[in-house]
């Protein structure tokens, strides 16, 4: 009489597996709050990008040049307050600016506790540009007066330093005297992908952090699991029954993507992000993922000779991949070693997938490195785990 097969060998393991997971309260309990927690946190997180710079004017009389301000550029706002004082309570945070749907600039005095205007959106002015009485006259006749630039601690300095180089050549304009200097013509060439006019909303941004904060989670059950396999030599007892080490791999295999990317999968699914891209791409980015992960989680649970060790050594090795997630919160400012990340390739291709609407051949790179670190990972995982197991 033969014995049972070996797919029912890897479902017995692989049954054991999740009844030893669903006991585990502590992380049975992480997953399912941490799920809910994460999907809470990306619907209440802003979805619309403000790709304007609004500046505050307070002036007499500017004439003529008051056109300069209202024909502004694509992408600078001009409010117009009716004095220096309210400009400079606006951006102290002492009050707040409304513009109404006519176009009409409302004072909010939050210090006194004056209601909220309705029918009107709130404007977060930057910087003020304050203009002295007579400035026109006294700038005409070679007279210098004092234009102050207010801004606050938040406001960034290139912003400050722009603000001073405008109202310098608005003084040269007024004198009637070219500028000492004369201006190359610039050549603009962008390096990489430009973004300009296609900004993210800071919900689309979170995203890959979500997603990498679920298989983190998993990757500490998993190695949790495996830790205490190894612990209770457990791995010794399954082995010496018809099933072989393969069987044990396979199981762990199984479990450990299968927890990975179910979560990701729902937690994707919750969110919206299979209607915002390519389904196949996101699906496809998600599995490399929970690969990735689980091979950490196999390779550092055999590590691990207790809890706290195994705790030590999963921190030690999943932390760093959150680097390239943090650097979709912030593109543009990540230094280029970040690439060399073993996550960089996963979190690209859904960033690029979900938010740029990317297609096979925009994130085939990042996909093609993804699945040469999951393949180094997995077989690091697979190996550290079967010579601990024949080590027992």
């Amino acid at each position: 009489m033969s014995g049972p097969g070996r797919a029912a060998i890897v479902g017995a393991i692989l049954k054991k597996d999740l009844i030893q997971f669903s006991r585990d309260r502590v992380y049975m309990v992480l997953s399912i709050v941490g799920l809910v927690m994460f999907i809470t946190v990306y619907w209440l997180l802003p979805d619309t990008v403000d790709e304007s710079i609004t500046i505050g004017l307070s002036h007499y009389d500017l004439g003529q040049f008051e056109a300069v301000f209202a024909d502004a550029e694509e992408g600078l706002d001009v409010v117009v307050f009716e004095s220096e004082e309210a400009m400079r309570s606006v951006i102290a945070g002492d009050a707040e600016a409304w513009r109404t749907d006519t176009g009409r600039i409302l004072i909010r005095d939050t210090v006194a506790g004056e209601a909220r205007p309705e029918n009107a959106k709130k404007l977060s002015v930057l910087v003020g540009l304050g203009f002295p009485e007579n400035f026109l006259r006294d700038t005409a006749t070679g007279t210098a007066g004092t234009v102050r630039v207010l801004v606050n601690d938040d406001t960034p300095e290139e912003i400050r330093t722009a603000m001073v180089s405008f109202i310098r050549e608005i003084a040269f304009m007024l004198a009637g005297v070219e500028m000492p200097i004369t201006e190359p013509e610039a050549d603009e060439i962008i390096l990489g992908t430009d973004r300009m006019g296609a900004q993210i909303s800071m919900r689309e941004r979170m995203q890959p952090m979500l997603i990498f904060f679920v298989l983190m989670m998993e990757t500490f059950a998993l190695a949790s699991l495996i830790g205490v396999e190894i612990t209770h030599r457990t791995v010794t007892a399954i082995t010496a029954t018809p099933a072989k080490l393969s069987d044990l791999l396979a199981a762990k295999t199984i479990f450990g993507i299968g927890l990975s990317l179910g979560q990701a999968v729902v937690l994707l699914a919750a969110i919206g992000a299979f209607g915002a891209g390519n389904a196949l791409i996101i699906l496809t980015a998600a599995f490399l993922g929970a690969a990735m992960f689980t091979g950490i989680g196999m390779a550092v649970g055999s590590a691990g000779r207790d809890f706290i060790g195994t705790l030590f050594f999963t921190m030690a090795c999943v932390l760093p991949l959150a680097i390239p997630a943090f650097s979709a919160l912030f593109p543009g400012m990540s230094p280029a070693w970040v690439r060399f990340v073993p996550s960089h390739g996963v979190m690209t291709a859904l960033v690029d997938a979900t938010a740029y609407g990317a297609g096979w051949s925009d994130v085939a790179a990042p996909l093609g490195t993804a699945v040469v670190w999951v393949v180094v990972l997995f077989a690091l995982g697979l190996g550290v785990l079967s010579r601990k197991a024949r080590t027992l």
